[in-house]
Order: structure tokens, then sequence, then C-alpha cells
């Protein structure tokens, strides 16, 4: 199962949401160290994709087993 923190980090890397807006807004602002307003989203996502990649990749995914 995702936890909320890498539902905030998926979405800020493929500007997918899943998860709660206010999880991934928070991560974004943590992020580029700077107070986003929601229009700037659209503007920042080059550098928001650019600087969650090592979180993106990072992500451990552990296979269930039955």
């Amino acid at each position: 199962m995702m936890n909320k923190r890498e539902a905030a980090i998926v979405s800020a890397y493929t500007g997918i949401l899943i998860g709660s807006f206010s999880d991934m807004h928070e991560y974004c602002e943590k992020l580029l160290g700077t107070p986003i307003f929601t229009h700037q989203f659209p503007m920042l996502m080059d550098d928001i994709k650019s600087k969650s990649k090592d979180d993106f990749t990072s992500i451990v995914v552990e296979l269930e087993h039955e």
C-alpha cells in the first residue's frame, strides 16, 4: 500500500493527482522551498518533475505474497 508521502511524490513527478491535493501541494512547496499558488503549478511542473525524480525513483515496491 502506498503512503501519503509516496502518493504526493508520484503526483508531483507524473502530474497526475493520486491521493490528496493538499499532501502533494505541501510536498511541492517543501521541494521548491517556496510557497506555491495553485495557478503556478502548470508553469512549475518541469521544475517539480526534475526535483522530485530522485524521490520518485527511490520508492520501493514491495510485492505481496499470497
